[in-house]
């Protein structure tokens, strides 16, 4: 990191009074330097026996400055492991790990359900293949072969013709809603920066703090 590379992320650290502005920034240079996949993050669950799950999912939303419980949107099948745990255990955690700027940022929160409106607005945004596959895939089950896939794809294709292709019943999306965001910084000599914001509820005004790396 150049001087004045550290100096601006001193300022960034500095000035930060919450915590979304500050993803905000970052996630617009995420942007630019990404080579693929800015908006991609890991997202942590839970199954019934307390063992965790983790995954790569695209982050789809980010809900505007001054919307209550402000979040994170990503979309699923409801029926995949990720969907029957999220119902199950609505919490979550996730990781953005921009390997191009040195940082990541972790959150963890409760997590809702988006409204029908939400999910059928980004359903119809999907590229058409897609859409047909959200009703071809019995995902994250059991699949005897690529062929059976395939078939599946070509059911539902020739069933929708050149129709509109709707959203599935099985499919929506989920808001993290976080009580906790952490922002990690690569430093020199493992000594990496690391600033933690942290509320006990949504109605609660965040604090932080730095932490030892």
């Amino acid at each position: 990191m150049s001087h004045d590379q550290t100096t601006q992320h001193e300022s960034d650290f500095a000035a930060a009074a919450e915590p979304f502005l500050l993803f905000e920034g970052w996630f617009a240079e995420a942007h630019k330097s990404e080579i693929n996949d800015p908006n991609g993050m890991a997202l942590a669950t839970a199954d019934a026996s307390g063992l965790p799950n983790v995954r790569m999912v695209l982050l789809k939303g980010l809900d505007g400055a001054g919307t209550p419980s402000r979040g994170f949107v990503f979309y699923t099948n409801l029926e995949s492991a990720k969907g029957r745990e999220l119902l199950a255990n609505p919490q979550a955690a996730i990781l953005f790990h921009w390997k191009s700027l040195r940082r990541q940022v972790r959150a963890r929160g409760a997590i809702t359900p988006v409204s029908p409106g939400e999910a059928d607005e980004y359903f119809a945004s999907r590229h058409r293949t897609s859409r047909i596959g959200a009703w071809a895939s019995k995902q994250s089950r059991p699949l005897e072969s690529r062929l059976a896939l395939e078939k599946a794809v070509a059911i539902e294709t020739a069933r929708f013709g050149i129709g509109e292709v709707p959203r599935p019943p099985h499919w929506s999306g989920f808001r993290l809603t976080p009580i906790e965001m952490e922002f990690w910084s690569d430093r020199p000599f493992r000594l990496h920066d690391r600033l933690v914001f942290r509320r006990k509820s949504t109605d609660d005004n965040w604090t932080k703090e730095r932490l030892y790396p």
